[in-house]
């Protein structure tokens, strides 16, 4: 039990953890946008997707998980940033390799783009999760609306471009947290070309997929 503890006061500890945490976001992230484009297959099918996600009896425990899973991977992160920051500062002159710049300058960040992610997140909730609630039937199973929900909103040109710009700042975080998650277990370094590129793939997708539903929305949302 005391070499657990220690372990995890660690700084090795807290990056594995880190870590750990990222790779289960990352996945829900993924998963969350894959749903998302299920609104291209209709108000039906989008709804009734929804619906089923809603009243799984497991769905309690999963946003306790996921919920607890943010908490550790923020508080851990920003205790890790603080430290770095005030143990070794890094100079510009020592950004050598194309791929180092690019690690360096996501890592610098990191913790700027987890907090505007944070409050996204917190917004996105109060706009959605407990926004209006229309009733629609199919089936003979009532469900709530939320297709149209969404269409509503981001048919307003101000959350339309609150939500996009949260979204490149999501993008910005992904890629290079993805890519760091590898080094925080001991697999990969964050400075090789072929993972951060990994990186930035991952983090395209997931954006990008994230980037669509608005813009339909927007543009095409109720035709």
């Amino acid at each position: 039990m005391t070499s657990i503890k220690s372990l995890l006061k660690s700084s090795v500890g807290k990056k594995f953890l880190v870590g750990i945490t990222g790779l289960g976001l990352s996945g829900f992230v993924l998963v969350h946008m894959s749903g998302n484009l299920l609104m291209f297959f209709g108000p039906e099918m989008y709804n009734t997707y929804g619906h089923k996600l809603v009243t799984n009896p497991l769905i309690y425990g999963a946003e306790v998980g996921l919920v607890l899973m943010f908490l550790v991977h923020m508080g851990l992160a920003l205790s890790l940033t603080l430290a770095n920051r005030s143990a070794r500062p890094i100079a510009p002159s020592q950004l050598a390799s194309s791929c180092e710049k690019s690690a360096r300058f996501g890592s610098r960040y990191m913790a700027l783009t987890g907090l505007l992610v944070l409050t996204f997140v917190v917004l996105h909730l109060i706009t959605f999760k407990y926004g209006t609630y229309y009733p629609v039937t199919y089936n003979g199973v009532e469900m709530r609306d939320l297709h149209r929900l969404v269409i509503e909103i981001f048919k307003c040109p101000l959350y339309l471009i609150g939500y996009l710009f949260s979204m490149v700042v999501l993008f910005v975080h992904l890629a290079h947290g993805f890519s760091a998650v590898f080094q925080s277990l001991g697999l990969f370094s964050v400075r090789g070309c072929l993972i951060k590129k990994l990186g930035w793939a991952f983090a395209l997708l997931v954006a990008g997929g994230f980037f669509i539903q608005p813009i339909y929305g927007y543009f095409y949302g109720g035709k």
